[in-house]
């Protein structure tokens, strides 16, 4: 089974490419985020002729996430629970029946936090710590069980071409970083990372030409469960996705699981 997460940065804009992407890769399941759109406006007959079912939680002109699969779910899940004031459409989460195993897959965007200064960064702050509980609860079922998405977080030096650009950055700031590693200490295991210890990249700036400059950083993740770490064939970044034409600052980054 193969599973993608990728922020496409505006579904509409990229609906060209995702159509392309599906056709060369066929994935099994395919984690969006970002599709800056609402459930109405969603382009769903472009994506289901291909032969994919599509859940969305959407949201006008910004946020959203998406799942799209070759089958249909068995359950859909939407809004990360914690805070029943927080509106902002980031979680979506599905579980499938895939012949004799269920797989619990969800698509999550994780709030930037810039600036520090502001209250935008303790509402990150309390969005990872939501859904660290939440996954806690998850793992109690002991199925196999991806959180994959765009965390905007960046784990570790190694994870930036240029860490200390990074250093007062909500992506980077300290707080941030160690929020992350308590959840990934509940017993996930930060797939990219387990294949390949080396830098690897997911998200170049638009700006002052980083992708020409390889000026990237790592801040799209797929944590798993330890039943889905078992079932880890491999796990990569789809680099050159950054080099077409009309291209997401972000590009997909994939696992395959013995399932």
């Amino acid at each position: 089974m193969k599973i993608a997460t990728w922020n496409i940065n505006g579904i509409k804009a990229r609906l060209n490419n995702l159509v392309v992407w599906l056709e060369q890769n066929q994935p099994d399941i395919v984690c969006l985020q970002e599709i800056k759109s609402c459930d109405e406006q969603f382009p769903y007959s472009s994506i289901e002729t291909l032969g994919y079912h599509v859940e969305t939680h959407g949201q006008k002109s910004f946020n959203g996430v998406a799942l799209l699969s070759r089958v249909t779910p068995d359950e859909i899940n939407r809004r990360l629970p914690g805070d029943i004031s927080d509106e902002q459409a980031r979680f979506i989460e599905g579980v499938y029946s895939i012949e004799k195993a269920v797989i619990r897959v969800a698509s999550l965007y994780l709030p930037n936090g810039n600036p520090i200064v502001s209250d935008k960064y303790p509402y990150k702050l309390s969005w990872i710590r939501r859904l660290r509980d939440f996954a806690a609860d998850r793992l109690c079922l002991e199925e196999p069980f991806i959180l994959a998405g765009d965390y905007n977080i960046i784990p570790t030096k190694i994870d930036a071409k240029n860490p200390t650009e990074w250093m007062e950055d909500a992506l980077f700031f300290l707080s941030a970083r160690k929020a992350f590693q308590e959840l990934i200490n509940l017993g996930f295991t930060d797939a990219i990372r387990a294949v390949n210890p080396e830098a690897q990249y997911t998200f170049w700036s638009y700006q002052a030409g980083a992708w020409s400059k390889n000026n990237g950083i790592r801040i799209d993740h797929l944590l798993l469960s330890p039943e889905a770490s078992d079932r880890l064939i491999q796990a990569f970044v789809q680099k050159k996705m950054r080099g077409w034409e009309k291209a997401s600052d972000h590009v997909p980054v994939w696992i395959e699981l013995d399932i």
